[in-house]
């Protein structure tokens, strides 16, 4: 039997991208596993974090569900205690912190960070309904502030026009031709977060690719969607998950070649393929590592509840949603039952030659062996010297 037991007492560190479903869905998961759960949502989206504080607190039972508010010192103050299991989301470099703080204490951790997730797009699709796919994954998803949101676009030098150009209109059609006065637009999350966009958008040896869009709105923290053509590869756009509405896209001559502009880099939470060739499929399926992947869509699988969603190496490790969640917050322990019947005196000293011989027929899996280890029959039995004889 295979049992599977709470782990205890569980801390979920949520982020601030998607602060409700990041925040209950591993306690969820917790909760079904049978642990009690400290929550400590994100200080950047502070408002979500008091309705979460106040509402768990009036619907909850407290002695099973806590939330505890506040910013870096009193993450570092919760790190600082023992729990039977950490669930973090984020990024690498506050994970790094999470996984150092856990050591001590020999804790278990589910980190779901992020990375570079790039999309491929092959000249053999439906460019209408690639396109919208990866628009609605990219800014339809929080204006690409998402873990899983496409980050760059990888097509062939002839495909890179058609492509650029279905997304122009797609993009207008959505969003408009002033997509700053949009409200299906989300705005960046705060003036930090906008700086540090408009930053990777300045950087000398970008600036001069924006092929559509870079239109911002400080005051209304808002950032057009925009497309950059064949940006430098150690340009920071390229160095860093962009978390944001620019993608960039990168051209090659052989389809082929994406594959190894991605395994050049860390390994991503998620990777897209849009094509409708067989072999590009199997390929990018057995030569991607990453967390999870999709062809002929893009973020979807996140919504899949019989699939696990979690990142490897850079991209995080472990995994949850659905049956997943309750796994990563339960200990399967074996169980193994027996009976009074058939006890094996092979098993107990002392041990002869004739045990010897059977265990040798076990292993090497004779039954043969075994037969004539159990009769007593061996090669150097005086039946059988006097038959020699």
């Amino acid at each position: 039997q295979i049992a599977a037991d709470p782990l205890g007492v569980v801390l979920v560190i949520s982020a601030w991208n998607y602060p409700i479903l990041l925040s209950l869905d591993p306690v969820v998961g917790a909760i079904a596993a049978g642990n009690a759960v400290v929550l400590k949502p994100s200080e950047i989206a502070p408002a979500t974090s008091l309705l979460l504080a106040k509402y768990v607190a009036q619907y909850l039972d407290t002695s099973a569900v806590r939330v505890i508010e506040g910013a870096v010192p009193e993450t570092t103050a919760l790190l600082e205690q023992k729990w039977d299991k950490i669930f973090y989301t984020g990024n690498g470099r506050v994970a790094r912190i999470v996984m150092t703080a856990a050591a001590k204490h020999l804790t278990p951790v589910v980190l779901e960070l992020g990375g570079k997730s790039p999309v491929i797009v092959d000249s053999d699709v439906n460019l209408k309904i690639a396109v919208r796919r990866i628009i609605v994954g990219k800014w339809g998803c929080n204006n690409g502030q998402a873990c899983i949101s496409p980050d760059y676009i990888i097509t062939t030098k002839d495909f890179a026009p058609k492509l650029i150009d279905s997304l122009k209109r797609e993009l207008e059609r959505f969003y408009g031709t002033e997509p700053l006065l949009s409200n299906d637009l989300s705005r960046i999350v705060n003036a930090n977060h906008f700086e540090r966009l408009v930053k990777l958008l300045e950087e000398d040896k970008v600036v001069g690719k924006i092929v559509y869009g870079g239109q911002r709105d400080k005051a209304q923290l808002k950032i057009a969607p925009t497309l950059l053509l064949d940006v430098p590869q150690d340009s920071l756009i390229m160095s860093e998950e962009i978390f944001g509405p620019l993608l960039p896209i990168i051209t090659v001559d052989r389809v082929e070649e994406s594959f190894d502009i991605i395994t050049r880099r860390p390994k991503p939470l998620a990777a897209y393929l849009f094509t409708n060739q067989k072999n590009l499929k199997d390929r990018f399926v057995s030569a991607i590592s990453a967390g999870g992947l999709v062809i002929n869509d893009s973020s979807l699988h996140l919504a899949v509840h019989t699939l696990p969603f979690g990142g490897v190496e850079e991209s995080g490790m472990g995994s949850y949603h659905g049956k997943f969640s309750f796994d990563a917050f339960s200990h399967k322990k074996a169980v193994l039952y027996r009976s009074f019947v058939g006890d094996a005196p092979a098993r107990y000293p002392p041990y002869t030659q004739g045990k010897l011989r059977l265990l040798k027929a076990l292993i090497g899996g004779s039954a043969l062996g075994i037969l004539q280890a159990l009769v007593g029959w061996s090669s150097h039995s005086p039946a059988l010297k006097a038959k020699t004889v």
